[in-house]
């Protein structure tokens, strides 16, 4: 039987944690699915750098959900339009699937938590998935993302808060290609 990991809090190195473990699984020899919530469309304006990375490696395969929310004039759209929330209720159901299939060694689910912050669905909807994890799944089940409940932070085996100490965005260094994203 798995673990349930999760990677939360409102510092850097959420994804970079899911993305090294997803590395270290597949030199392990073993097979990883990676699935990312909310980061834009597959083949669209690709600005998530981690997935020509995880593109390469044969034993990682990658599933994309979300709607782009970068704006052609580099401003971010946070408010939630239907194809967001049909986006995030289908990654949630291929995450299950994957979960049951029983063919990979580590599911990751990067920006999940998130998902229940921005309330592309409910704590429930995810704690649904953990309850499948629990209950069917064979495999380690990683979801990271902001604002964990304490109901999620009780189901997991592993817990993780990145915890803000001081970031530079704050003194006005926007965000990099290859470090943020």
């Amino acid at each position: 039987m798995g673990c349930l990991h999760v990677y939360t809090g409102n510092g850097k190195g959420k994804t970079t944690a899911a993305v090294g473990l997803a590395v270290r699984a597949a030199g392990a020899g073993r097979r990883v699915a990676f699935c990312q919530f909310d980061k834009g469309f597959e083949g669209g304006c690709e600005h998530y750098n981690e997935r020509a990375s995880l593109r390469a490696l044969p034993l990682i395969d990658l599933f994309v959900f979300g709607v782009e929310r970068l704006m052609p004039d580099g401003k971010y759209r946070f408010n939630n339009l239907p194809d967001d929330f049909a986006q995030a209720r289908a990654g949630l159901e291929k995450a299950k699937e994957l979960v049951r299939g029983g063919g990979y060694f580590l599911v990751v689910c990067d920006e999940a938590v998130a998902c229940v912050m921005t309330k592309l669905y409910t704590e429930d909807d995810l704690l649904e998935l953990a309850r499948v994890f629990r209950a069917e799944g064979k495999c380690d089940l990683v979801l990271t993302g902001r604002g964990a409940s304490p109901r999620l932070i009780e189901a997991a085996d592993l817990v993780t808060d990145m915890t803000l100490v001081k970031h530079y965005f704050y003194t006005g260094v926007a965000a990099r290609e290859g470090i943020e994203y």
